[in-house]
C-alpha cells in the first residue's frame, strides 16, 4: 500500500508536470522535480511492487525465502530451534521501503551531499537484505559482507569526489558546479582544474560501482549468487535504475561542459563493461552468476545512450531501464521456482546449476517458455522489449558520432546471445541427467509478478511507442 500510494503521488506529479505546474526545484534547492526524475521514480516504484510480490511468496519455500532468525549463527542450535518453531520474520519489508526511499531520492538529488545521503539510504538496507537467505546462509552472509565492504569504499570515493568538486566550484549544487565549469559564476580560482578532474573521476567511481560497470563490477556475481533470489531481482532492477538516473543527472546537469575531459574515459568504461559482461558470462555454470554478468553487459549498453548527451540519449536510457527492469525481475522470479527435489516429494533449495535446467522445456513448458522470453529480451531479439531498448540506445549513439561504440555494442550483443541460446538448448534440446529437479508451484503473488513482467516485455517489443513517447516527453533535465 505504501509503494502504490507513492506511485499514485508520482503519477499525479507527472500529470501536473506535463501541464507545467509542478516542475521545479524544492525550497532548499536539494531536490528537483522534472521529467527524468518522475519517470525514474515511477519505474522504481512499479518494479518495487513486483519485487515485493516475489518476496511475499510463502508457497514456494515453506517459511518463505528469508531466514527465521537473522541473528542466529548459521548451523547453530538457535537457528535449528527457530526453524522448528516455524518463525517467519518480516524485517525485509521495512528494509526494502528504506532502500526504495533512497532510490527515489537518488536520481532527483540536485546537490552532491543529498545524492550521497540517498546513496547511503538505498545501500545500507541492501547490505542487510543480501544476508537474509533461508538456505545457503554462509554464502548469503559472504555476499552481504562483500557488498558492504566494497560498497563502503565506493561511498568513500563518492564523498571524496564531492569534497574535491566543492574545492573547485565552492558549491555542491549541481547547477552551481556547471556554472563554475562554464566560467559564469566568478567563484573559480585559476589553477584548480585538477581538483575538478580528480573530483569527477572519484564521483564516477562511486556511481559506476552501483551500476556494476567494469572494472568496478567484481562484487556483482558473488552478491547476485549469494543473496536471496527475490532480493537479487529487486537489487538488479531497481538499484540500476536509480544509479543510472543519478549518473545522468551529474553528467547532464553538473558537468556537461567538461564532457571532452570525461567522455573518453566513459567510452573506455563502456567498451570494457560490454566486453567483460559478454565474454565472462559464457563460462558461467550458475544461472544467477550468468544473469549477473549479463547485467554487467547491459550496463555497458546503457552507457552508450548516456554518451549521446542529448534528449534522444536520455529517452533511450529511460526506455531501456524500464524494459530491462521488468525482464530482470521476471527472470529472477522464475529462478526461485526451479528447485532441487527433496525427500519424499518435498521441495529443496534452488537449482541454479545450469545442468539442472536440462529438459525443463519438456517437463515444465510454461516456466521454460517464460524464461526463454526473458532471455530473448536480454539478447535483443526482435518483438521483445530488449530489441527496442538496444535499438534506441545504439541509434542515439550513432546519431552523435559514437558509431564505433555502437558497433562494439552490437558485437557484444552477438557474443551475449551465445550464452542465452545455450540455456535455451539446455531447456529444450537436452535430455535431463536425472529427475533431481522440480518446479515448485508458485503462489499468486509470484504468478502475478511473472505474468506482468512477461506481458510488459512483449508489449514493449510490439508497440514500443506506448513507452517511447512518454520517455521522450520526460527527457529534459531541469538545470
Amino acid at each position: 500500500m505504501g509503494l502504490v500510494g507513492a506511485l499514485v503521488a508520482v503519477l499525479a506529479l507527472a500529470v501536473g508536470d506535463h501541464h507545467g505546474v509542478t516542475a521545479g526545484v524544492g525550497d532548499t534547492g536539494s531536490v528537483v522535480v522534472d521529467g527524468p526524475a518522475l519517470f525514474l521514480q515511477g519505474t522504481i516504484l512499479v518494479l518495487a511492487v513486483l519485487a515485493v510480490l516475489t518476496m511475499a511468496d510463502r508457497s514456494v519455500d515453506p517459511g518463505g525465502p528469508f531466514t527465521p532468525q537473522a541473528a542466529a549463527v548459521p548451523g547453530s542450535p538457535a537457528e535449528a530451534q527457530a526453524r522448528r518453531a516455524g518463525l517467519v520474520q518480516s524485517e525485509v519489508f521495512p528494509l526494502l521501503l528504506f532502500s526504495v526511499g533512497g532510490m527515489l531520492l537518488f536520481p532527483a538529488s540536485n546537490d552532491l551531499l543529498t545524492m550521497f545521503i540517498a546513496l547511503e539510504v538505498l545501500s545500507l538496507p541492501l547490505y542487510l537484505m543480501c544476508g537474509l537467505a533461508r538456505r545457503r546462509r554462509l554464502l548469503s552472509q559472504e555476499a552481504s559482507l562483500k557488498y558492504f565492504l566494497l560498497g563502503s569504499f565506493s561511498s568513500a570515493f563518492f564523498l571524496f569526489g564531492t569534497a574535491l568538486v566543492y574545492g573547485y566550484s565552492t558549491s555542491v549544487r549541481l547547477p552551481a558546479i556547471a556554472a563554475a565549469i562554464s566560467g559564469t559564476s566568478g567563484n573559480v580560482v585559476l589553477g584548480r582544474e585538477p581538483l575538478l578532474l580528480l573530483g569527477i573521476a572519484l564521483l564516477a567511481v562511486g556511481l559506476l560501482f552501483k551500476i556494476g560497470a567494469a572494472p568496478f563490477h567484481v562484487w556483482t556475481p558473488d552478491v547476485y549468487q549469494g543473496a536471496p533470489t527475490s532480493v537479487t531481482g529487486f537489487m538488479a532492477a531497481c538499484t540500476k535504475v536509480a544509479a543510472f538516473g543519478a549518473l545522468m543527472r551529474v553528467a547532464y546537469v553538473a558537468v556537461p561542459d567538461a564532457r571532452w575531459d570525461w567522455s573518453p574515459v566513459l567510452w573506455a568504461v563502456a567498451v570494457v563493461t560490454m566486453a567483460v559482461g559478454a565474454v565472462i558470462a559464457i563460462v558461467q555454470s550458475d544461472v544467477k552468476r550468468m544473469l549477473a554478468y549479463s547485467s554487467i553487459a547491459h550496463a555497458g549498453f546503457i552507457l552508450v545512450g548516456i554518451l549521446a548527451m542529448d534528449r534522444s540519449g536520455v529517452s533511450s536510457v529511460l526506455f531501456y531501464l524500464f524494459a530491462y527492469g521488468f525482464a530482470t525481475i521476471g527472470a529472477f522470479a522464475l529462478v526461485t521456482l526451479v528447485r532441487d527435489a527433496g525427500e519424499e516429494g518435498t521441495v529443496g533449495g534452488e537449482a541454479t546449476h545450469l545442468s539442472q535446467w536440462a529438459g525443463l522445456g519438456r517437463r515444465h513448458p510454461v516456466v521454460a517458455g517464460a524464461f526463454a522470453l526473458f532471455l530473448l529480451a536480454f539478447a535483443g531479439i526482435p518483438l521483445t522489449s530488449g530489441f527496442m531498448g538496444k535499438f534506441a540506445v545504439f541509434s542515439a549513439g550513432v546519431a552523435h558520432g559514437a558509431w564505433v561504440l555502437a558497433l562494439i555494442g552490437v558485437l557484444a550483443s552477438a557474443i551475449a546471445a551465445f550464452f542465452y541460446v545455450r540455456v535455451l538448448v539446455l531447456m529444450y534440446f537436452t535430455e535431463p541427467a536425472g529427475s533431481s529437479t522440480v518446479v515448485a508451484l508458485p503462489g499468486w503473488t509470484t504468478s502475478v509478478a511473472i505474468a506482468v513482467c512477461a506481458t510488459v516485455t512483449l508489449v514493449l517489443g510490439i508497440v514500443p511507442s506506448v513507452l517511447l513517447d512518454p520517455a521522450t516527453g520526460a527527457s529534459v533535465f531541469l538545470r
